[in-house]
């Protein structure tokens, strides 16, 4: 029940990655007494999230359930703008708030614009300033960093970023990264039990939308000849259910003796794959953060990135996707003890497990 002094805040998820960032918020905010909170999924990644959802103890108050096989994002787009429309003019919140740069975040933003609701960007101030890479990413969080009210930024360059494009700087607020606090909850929640099950030097995960067809071909022919070169090691794969990577991974991989295919891991899981590995090989942006703050050299499948701080300390490397950069990179961290222990010395310029703490003493005092 809501009070005159009470704010109606609507938290927004749809993917997996933004339920791990929003959790710590989620949890946080629900505990303080000024706010009526309310989890809306979009079902933007459907079949991913419930698991997720109970490591983290949320519960979902709507879900719009918009995903349909194959859609086009023009028709995501449409019937996220419609369904967020309906119940915002129901709710009437005081407040929405999002994490990153997904086509949920960015409609939400929209819709709030069109509305006239404040909306409060988690995770704002990533750039590229390559609105084709990633795609569609990069267009999302400049329409969603445009459009809100509060700009909660993981790192001074985000910051710097948002300030650039002409937000007012009381809106801008360096907090961290919570997928920090959502790693710390998950580490201290797995403990140091002994983990069963087969250890992988490598863990490849790879989906982004930029890289479907050739790039994704040459990263799955990196593996193959990084295997053949080292016939000890093994690379855990947990693959990803687009079509557009399911197919050419079992094709590629499914018969490969020393690559073990998947079906998504669930985020601890994926957290303990991370510690089990020696490194990783990614074009995901959450794992950037993720794997070293675990001590784990990370690989980036990808020409640019918009968590440059990693490699600009020296614990993630950009290597694209040419197949020959890929194996030579591998090598050297599988030959290359010195180097190998210059990645892997741990650290993570993302923040220190107090992001969602900030973000709610800040809306606390400014809604």
């Amino acid at each position: 029940m809501t009070t005159a002094a009470t704010r109606k805040i609507v938290c927004i998820v749809g993917t997996r990655p933004e339920v791990v960032k929003m959790a710590p918020v989620i949890r946080t905010l629900r505990d303080e007494p000024r706010f009526h909170l309310t989890v809306m999924c979009s079902g933007q990644h459907r079949d991913l999230l419930a698991p997720l959802l109970d490591w983290f103890d949320i519960a979902v108050d709507d879900n719009l359930d918009v995903m349909t096989e194959n859609q086009s994002l023009a028709a995501l787009t449409s019937r996220l703008m419609t369904s967020f429309e309906t119940h915002f003019t129901a709710a009437q919140p005081d407040l929405v708030i999002a994490q990153g740069d997904t086509t949920t975040v960015m409609c939400a933003a929209l819709v709030c614009f069109y509305r006239k609701i404040p909306f409060a960007h988690v995770e704002a101030g990533l750039r590229t300033f390559d609105l084709h890479n990633p795609f569609p990413e990069e267009f999302n969080r400049v329409v969603a960093g445009r459009l809100a009210s509060f700009h909660f930024c993981p790192t001074q360059r985000a910051a710097q970023n948002v300030l650039a494009e002409h937000a007012a700087p009381a809106t801008v607020h360096i907090t961290g990264n919570t997928v920090i606090d959502a790693l710390q909850f998950t580490t201290a929640k797995l403990g140091r039990e002994a983990r069963p099950g087969r250890k992988h030097e490598v863990l490849l995960t790879a989906h982004r939308r930029e890289n479907f067809g050739v790039p994704l071909e040459n990263v799955f022919r990196a593996v193959i000849e990084l295997c053949a070169q080292f016939p000890q090691i093994s690379l855990l794969y947990p693959v990803h259910p687009n079509p557009n990577v399911k197919k050419l991974a079992y094709d590629m991989l499914g018969n490969h003796p020393q690559v073990t295919l998947t079906e998504p891991l669930s985020y601890p899981q994926l957290v303990q794959a991370m510690q089990d590995a020696r490194f990783v090989l990614t074009d995901s942006g959450g794992i950037q953060e993720e794997a070293p703050a675990l001590g784990k050299p990370v690989l980036v499948l990808r020409e640019v990135t918009e968590r440059p701080e990693a490699v600009e300390l020296g614990v993630a490397k950009l290597v694209g996707t040419d197949t020959g950069v890929i194996v030579a990179e591998c090598r050297r961290l599988l030959t290359d003890s010195a180097y190998y222990e210059a990645m892997a010395r741990g650290g993570s310029p993302y923040g220190d497990g107090r992001a969602a703490e900030r973000i709610a003493r800040i809306l606390h005092d400014q809604i």
